[in-house]
């Protein structure tokens, strides 16, 4: 629910603070003083409509998943639309997208205002029908997971089948390329590490004339090192550490030139073109192991087409096993579904007699098999589609929906904002609405505008909203301020004392409701 809202700087409104309780939450007010405005900029809040308020927050009971949104969820979280150059939104004080909190609210929030077909959704109306199957204790439940479980496992199936039914059209192609792959990677046959090792040799090869003259040039060393010996034996130096260096040199020399001569009878040519072979396969495929591992996995792939006539056998007879299975559980569900659906019907029509409207028209009809089965619930009014029906009445029949569908609710299901759902209703219509939406609030936090003062009774907290010269404001009425407030609409600004003796009755003949 929503316990606080605040707004500030929004047209004729400067500054105001709301504290809704629990229940039916209703707003009256002389035409022009704000009261759809106020609406608006609840809403706004939540972000599912925008307002030019410099400030509107609501602090609602709400629960956020913080691993899906990143966001902490506290107690109370605080939902925040800023105004100033640009629209900013907050949820406990962190930056998120209108998208996002809107997506947050639209888990808790109703505003039946404009046809919003969500409550029609077929999901919806077989959730309604089997709570109340289930209600029955008939376990629709078990046989629901069955059936979710057995349709999931025909899908993945179904899915594999067709993969399978698509590769075996291009069955020849898909061998071939295969083929093809692995062919053009087996011919130049690559080892891994290869590249890297041809690099080294062709490196070496492209000094080895160079270093090899450098190292005869060297050599003139040696012709001198008895000089040298000869002048340490006359220092009476010890000239071990001559010795040793010149032996570590001349044994550095001669492996060089061994592993130089040793590449006498290698051919540069023959190393430059393998190593174009190896750069040919490295760009196509990243590296030579990556060329590898590509060479194996088509060795995979062409084993699989290979037999991919057993695979495709024993997925045709496992398909349809689970497709018998699957329709016979869904034909279970849709046989309970038909059962129901003339309970479901009266007891609707019990509530569209309640609000003056016409009797509805329940059918159920076969579709393609979903997560839920078969059944597609189709509802007209008095025969007459639902797209064509007018505002008053499709948000009437919502309201019979919800009721129906509220019988079974063991929590809060959240907001429903209602703009004048009352207009140009009979006073019995609107008594009518008043008390569907009396019973809804048992499970909904209810905010509705009225201007009828069979709703306005009905309220379980009453919110005036008024203008003080130019500016509105928005007042918290007692038994006795709602009285005035009654049989002003009632009477108009010349309020009689019938009008408020009628009123006050209103208001005593709610509190046995």
């Amino acid at each position: 629910m929503i316990e606080r809202f605040y707004l500030k700087d929004y047209l004729s409104f400067k500054e105001i603070e709301l504290n809704p309780t629990a229940g039916l939450v209703v707003f009256t007010g002389p035409s022009g003083s704000g009261k759809s405005i106020l609406m608006k900029s609840i809403l706004s809040s939540l972000g599912t409509d925008s307002c030019e308020a410099s400030l509107c927050e609501s602090s609602v009971t709400w629960e956020i998943d913080a691993a899906d949104t990143g966001i902490e969820n506290d107690d109370i979280n605080i939902f925040k639309h800023i105004k100033k150059e640009k629209s900013r939104y907050f949820i406990n004080n962190q930056s998120v997208s209108k998208k996002a909190i809107s997506g947050l609210s639209s888990n808790y929030l109703r505003h039946l205002s404009l046809k919003d077909f969500s409550d029609f959704e077929n999901e919806n109306l077989i959730s309604i029908i089997d709570t109340r199957i289930q209600n029955k204790s008939t376990d629709i439940k078990s046989l629901k997971d069955e059936y979710e479980k057995s349709f999931i496992e025909h899908s993945e199936v179904r899915i594999e089948l067709d993969k399978i039914e698509e590769e075996e059209r291009k069955i020849v192609e898909l061998k071939e390329f295969a083929t093809f792959e692995i062919n053009k990677i087996q011919d130049i046959d690559p080892k891994a590490s290869e590249d890297e090792e041809l690099l080294e040799i062709k490196k070496e090869l492209s000094r080895k004339e160079k270093v090899l003259e450098t190292i005869s040039s060297a050599n003139i060393i040696f012709e001198s090192e008895h000089f040298v010996n000869s002048a340490l034996d006359s220092l009476d130096a010890d000239s071990s550490f001559f010795d040793d260096s010149m032996n570590e040199l001349r044994a550095l020399f001669d492996s060089a030139e061994a592993r130089f001569n040793a590449l006498e009878d290698i051919d540069i040519e023959e190393v430059l073109n393998r190593i174009e072979e190896l750069s040919s396969l490295k760009r196509r495929y990243g590296s030579i192991e990556e060329a590898l591992a590509y060479k194996e996995q088509k060795i995979i792939e062409l084993a699989k087409y290979e037999n991919i006539e057993i695979t495709k056998d024993e997925l045709v007879k496992k398909e349809a096993i689970l497709s018998k299975e699957v329709q016979k559980l869904a034909d279970s569900l849709t046989i309970l579904r038909k059962e129901e659906l003339s309970t479901f019907t009266n007891d609707l029509n019990k509530y569209l007699k309640d609000l003056y409207l016409r009797d509805a028209q329940v059918s159920i009809q076969d579709i393609e098999l979903n997560s839920y089965g078969k059944d597609e619930i189709l509802i007209n009014l008095n025969n007459t589609e639902l797209s064509k029906v007018s505002t008053g009445e499709f948000n009437r029949l919502r309201l019979a929906i919800l009721a129906l569908k509220s019988e079974f609710m063991n929590q809060n299901g959240g907001v429903l904002m209602l703009d004048e759902i009352d207009a140009n209703l009979s006073g019995e219509e609107s008594m009518s609405v008043a008390k569907v939406l009396r019973q809804l609030s048992k499970h909904f936090q209810i905010f509705v505008i009225s201007h009828q003062p069979q709703l306005t009774s009905m309220g379980e907290q009453h919110f005036l909203v008024h203008k003080n010269e130019d500016e509105s404001m928005v007042k918290e009425l007692n038994f006795e301020d709602r009285v005035d407030e009654i049989a002003r609409i009632i009477s108009g600004d010349s309020v009689s004392n019938e009008a408020k003796s009628f009123a006050k009755e209103l208001l005593e003949a709610s509190r046995c409701v």
